[in-house]
């Protein structure tokens, strides 16, 4: 369980093509924190840590990769030199400042466009139309494992829609979303609740 607060950003220093993708991730933390069987949000994907090793504020952890978790995610997106957005588990006690993640992607969506507003950014995204009936203006959803407030939302004829949401200074600096423009492709998760109203919802129906 996460609540898509990013605590640093990490990245990959090898990925080798076992039984499953095995990848190396570097990241500025203190490895004798870092606990074997542990999860970690990846950009969104929960994956567990298999090794670790490092020194203070240049360690890193292994984790093993299934084709189902590649086939989810971006494509493309576990490859040497690629960034992630790192967030450990929720501990109890911890403070929930973003909103329940669980760490399974949903689907893939794609940045349609990127404007200044104010000192912030509006990013627009496009999501498949799986995804469609779970978004709404001022819910939550988790973008490359960070949480975030959708602003609005417009339904496209083809059952998909584009959603916005603004990225403020301070998010864009420590998260990759900073990095984000037209083209981009972004780990979607959406929010456990409206998942839950909406199956529901369905059998009512």
């Amino acid at each position: 369980m996460f609540t898509g607060i990013v605590t640093a950003i990490g990245t990959i220093r090898e990925a080798t093509q076992k039984g499953d993708l095995h990848a190396v991730i570097g990241c500025p933390w203190d490895p004798a924190g870092i606990a074997i069987g542990a999860s970690i949000a990846c950009s969104g994907t929960c994956l567990t840590v298999v090794e670790r090793g490092g020194t203070v504020g240049d360690a890193w952890f292994a984790v093993d990769i299934s084709a189902e978790s590649v086939a989810c995610t971006v494509p493309g997106r576990w490859v040497v030199g690629g960034r992630l957005n790192l967030e450990p588990a929720l501990r109890l006690g911890d403070e929930l400042g973003g909103h329940i993640v669980t760490g399974h992607v949903d689907g893939v969506g794609e940045v349609v466009g990127v404007c200044p507003e104010g000192d912030s950014r509006r990013i627009g995204i496009a999501a498949p139309a799986s995804l469609a009936p779970y978004l709404a203006p001022k819910g939550s959803i988790t973008v490359d494992g960070v949480s975030l407030t959708v602003n609005d939302v417009a339904d496209q004829p083809d059952g998909t829609c584009h959603f916005s949401l603004n990225l403020i200074p301070h998010t864009a600096e420590v998260t990759t979303l900073g990095d984000l423009g037209p083209g981009s492709k972004v780990n979607l998760e959406i929010d456990v609740l409206a998942r839950y109203l909406q199956r529901m919802q369905s059998l009512r129906g």
